[in-house]
């Protein structure tokens, strides 16, 4: 419901024939990240199926369904959706258009919202004990990691890209099929808070694992602090560069954030805390770098 004139949910009812739908469970709910209204409703039954079990099991249909929107890996015949919507087999990470094409291509401007989008179908698994679906969302969420830190993190001395682009850029904006872009749909190039932001939200655990080299964590936050000094950059978009520094520098990080006069939808006050404080400072042995990385510590007890 985030665009003007949407159409309301009986209107999108009719128009995808939901009720001819006989042999499932379906639920349709009206949501605006915009307003912030009704996000949660339509997902509470998610997050319930591990803490109410009855309730997990009575809405499991409606849940599978709204993963294998994205991350089906059925060959039923009589699937509702095709293979793997948005993922590229070839390429090891996901299109933000899926099987659509642009004129320049297919693309993809947000990696950590598709490393997400697999974690999040990994601790769906999680919760119903399905060992399949957690391996599949893991593995999937694994070749996105790997696909962003070699193609969209831009570390110094890096061979990818061309050397003045390598000098310049910590970030890439837009990744096509057959060109690169330093900006954004909603942000020329030098709004570089925005790439950052872009490329990291939401805030959660497997974010360790996407920016888990403490290193480049360091170049990238040390390379978009200068756009703070642009009059305009937006409290929600510093919330995000704070976040990363707090990888490096706690104390820092947590007096920044403590200033700020506003955040993001999707990364609250609460959720920076969260972040800040239960960070995990300690280094395995021989492992320099890198703290101890577990995508699913929080959730099992």
């Amino acid at each position: 419901m985030d665009l003007r004139g949407a159409l309301d949910v009986a209107a999108v009812t009719e128009a995808l024939e939901l009720h001819k739908i006989k042999n499932r469970q379906w639920a349709i709910f009206k949501t605006s990240a915009i307003k912030g209204e009704d996000l949660f409703e339509g997902l509470d039954w998610l997050i319930l199926a591990k803490i109410d079990p009855a309730r997990g099991r009575k809405y499991r249909p409606q849940a599978y369904s709204l993963m294998a929107d994205f991350m089906n890996f059925g060959r039923r015949a009589n699937s509702n959706y095709p293979q793997l919507r948005c993922f590229d087999l070839w390429k090891l990470h996901s299109w933000a258009g899926g099987l659509a094409e642009f004129a320049d291509g297919r693309h993809q401007d947000s990696t950590s919202q598709a490393v997400n989008a697999y974690y999040s179908a990994a601790l769906l698994g999680l919760a119903y004990g399905d060992t399949h679906l957690v391996a599949i969302g893991s593995t999937l969420s694994a070749m996105e990691i790997q696909s962003a830190q070699n193609w969209w993190h831009v570390r110094k001395g890096d061979i990818m890209y061309a050397e003045d682009f390598t000098r310049e850029n910590r970030m890439v904006g837009v990744l096509w099929a057959n060109k690169r872009d330093s900006g954004l749909w909603f942000a020329p190039p030098e709004w570089r808070e925005c790439r950052l932001e872009i490329q990291s939200l939401p805030l959660l655990p497997i974010s360790e694992v996407l920016f888990s080299d403490v290193g480049f964590v360091k170049e990238l936050v040390q390379w978009t602090l200068p756009a703070f000094e642009r009059e305009g950059v937006g409290a929600g978009w510093k919330g995000f560069v704070y976040a990363l520094e707090g990888i490096y520098d706690k104390v820092s990080a947590l007096d920044k954030i403590k200033n700020l006069n506003g955040f993001d939808d999707g990364n609250s006050l609460t959720n920076l805390l969260w972040w800040i404080h239960s960070r995990e400072y300690e280094k395995e042995e021989g492992n320099e770098g890198e703290g101890r990385l577990c995508w699913f510590g929080l959730y099992c007890h």
